[in-house]
């Protein structure tokens, strides 16, 4: 009799501890249900915000938060700013902030960095990953912009994706 009740014991705390760890992580659900949301919505904000300048000239070394001109990074810098996420000026200093992603689990909102000629593995320029395979960025003639990353021109200059959202 006694075995039959250490064993009932022990399944009933087995049971309530399977319980109470179910409740733990539904509890928890929601919260990344909401973190997902918020970052979407935030993503969202962010292409939003930089889709406003389409058109506005590219000039190398502009001034960080003014609007008339960009360069890559203040671009990023700026964008982002504008929904209180605080990124340092250059695009190689940005390429540290937040987080690494792979290029295949790239989502909108994050930054994408890459090399441009002449100075072959060396980040310098940054950009703004929108979705389906497009990038918001500001580069040369033509100023702010959407162009595709699988165009040769990016996709061979491609270094490595933040996320900051």
């Amino acid at each position: 009799m006694k075995n039959q009740q250490k064993w009932y014991k022990k399944l009933v705390i087995a049971a309530l501890s399977v319980t109470i760890g179910l409740s733990a992580g539904m509890a928890s659900a929601p919260h990344a249900a909401e973190a997902a949301v918020s970052s979407t919505s935030r993503a969202n904000q962010v292409i939003s915000i930089g889709k406003q300048y389409l058109g506005r000239p590219y000039q190398f070394g502009s001034k960080a938060g003014q609007t008339s001109t960009f360069d890559c990074s203040s671009f990023t810098q700026y964008v982002f700013k504008r929904i209180g996420v605080n990124l340092p000026r250059s695009s190689k200093q940005q390429a540290h902030a937040g987080y690494f992603v792979p290029r295949s689990q790239l989502r909108a909102g994050d930054l994408v960095f890459f090399s441009v000629p002449g100075r072959p593995g060396v980040i310098n320029h940054a950009a703004i990953y929108i979705g389906n395979g497009n990038l918001l960025h500001t580069y040369g003639a033509g100023g702010v912009r959407i162009t595709k990353l699988s165009s040769g021109t990016w996709s061979s200059r491609y270094m490595t994706a933040r996320r900051v959202l």
